[in-house]
């Protein structure tokens, strides 16, 4: 007999876990223990990269596997992210760009769950990147929904928020 229970967790519930651990909608989700080697390399490389191009920036900052609470109930930690609002200790308020580096143990949450938790959220750009591929998928929010700008390997692509940021694709397969 199947039970129809899920249980139901709050970023206070969250605060108390050991390891790491994203909260989304109230479930728990496990993350790798430590990424893989490539992980790390592409994903240095892409927080290296809007990193310096905010370096005249007055508003926006780029983070890196740092934790984003989005209400009572989820909290997740995107591979690179920028935000363009003012905060003091936490990051509550949608990020203007979010970089997830896709493995085949994260894509369903990365292609399906993260994808309509950051488009309801608001975040500008959402942008997969698949390491194996050598490609990066570029969805920019229109309208509530978002829009797929393309697949880029060897291009450049110009981020519009607050500070311009022109993106080389080819920098992180390097």
């Amino acid at each position: 007999m199947a039970i129809d229970y899920m249980e139901y967790y709050t970023k206070d519930d969250y605060a108390k876990w050991e390891g790491d651990w994203e909260l989304i909608y109230g479930a728990p989700y496990a993350m790798s223990p430590f990424a893989l080697p490539h992980h790390q390399l592409i994903n240095g490389k892409i927080f290296r990269q809007l990193d310096e191009q905010l370096d005249d920036c007055p508003v926006c900052q780029a983070f890196i596997e740092t934790e984003v609470e989005f209400g009572e109930d989820t909290v997740v930690r995107p591979d690179s992210f920028v935000v363009c609002y003012p905060f003091v200790n936490r990051l509550d308020k949608a990020p203007d760009i979010i970089f997830e580096v896709v493995s085949k143990s994260s894509a369903k949450r990365d292609e399906h769950l993260k994808f309509s938790l950051y488009e309801s959220e608001g975040v500008k750009y959402y942008i997969l990147v698949y390491p194996d591929n050598r490609k990066a998928k570029v969805y920019k929010l229109h309208d509530g929904r978002y829009i797929k700008v393309g697949d880029f390997s060897n291009e450049t692509y110009t981020f519009e928020i607050e500070c311009k940021i022109d993106f080389d694709f080819s920098f992180i397969w390097r």
